[in-house]
């Protein structure tokens, strides 16, 4: 079974509480026997994958299967095409190298529902929208790579895993996967 969950700000990647003001997976009604595929911080929001299926794990998480991640990542100012090929070209980062990325401005702007709470807002800072496809995921990578050129991170969606995207699914809503959707976000063949 694999589950498309949209996780709303303030909700851990887990099933038990941490002692934080956080709320644990417990509370939107899962089936049994299911945990996350990777991780999102209670910070960030946006499409998290569960299943009952170990192995999904490895494949879909580790570096060398390149399997795609995007996010949207609303930042502090806009940042210049310099700025993004610094995104590109990877970033060290905890002593560490990133892999190499995609990164762009989108335009239009998305339009996105706002968060509870709301973002931090400066009249004085504008804010845009950028996507990132990344095939690696260390802990609060995102929020690093955009802090190292300059541009905090006000918000954080997963937009898509593989082929799935979040599509209409709202804040705290989830569904088992059909196997086209399924191939989508996995990338096996059927």
């Amino acid at each position: 079974m694999l589950i498309a969950f949209h996780k709303p700000h303030g909700v851990l990647s887990q099933f038990t509480p941490d002692g934080s003001p956080n709320r644990p997976l417990a509370e939107f009604g899962f089936p049994k026997n299911v945990y996350p595929i990777g991780r999102l911080d209670a910070d960030s929001e946006g499409l998290l994958l569960l299943s009952d299926e170990r192995e999904l794990n490895a494949r879909l998480l580790e570096p060398r299967h390149a399997h795609e991640r995007e996010y949207w990542v609303q930042v502090e100012r806009i940042p210049t095409s310099e700025s993004l090929q610094q995104l590109e070209s990877g970033l060290v980062i905890q002593g560490r190298m990133t892999l190499p990325c995609h990164a762009k401005l989108p335009d239009p702007q998305p339009v996105v529902p706002p968060r509870d709470p709301p973002i931090r807002f400066r009249k004085n800072v504008p804010d845009c929208w950028m996507f990132l496809e990344l095939i690696e995921g260390k802990n609060r990578q995102v929020r690093r790579m955009t802090a190292a050129i300059g541009h905090p991170t006000l918000r954080l969606l997963r937009a898509r895993i593989g082929q799935l995207t979040l599509g209409d699914l709202s804040a705290g809503e989830w569904k088992i996967l059909t196997a086209k959707e399924r191939r989508l976000a996995t990338g096996e063949r059927v």
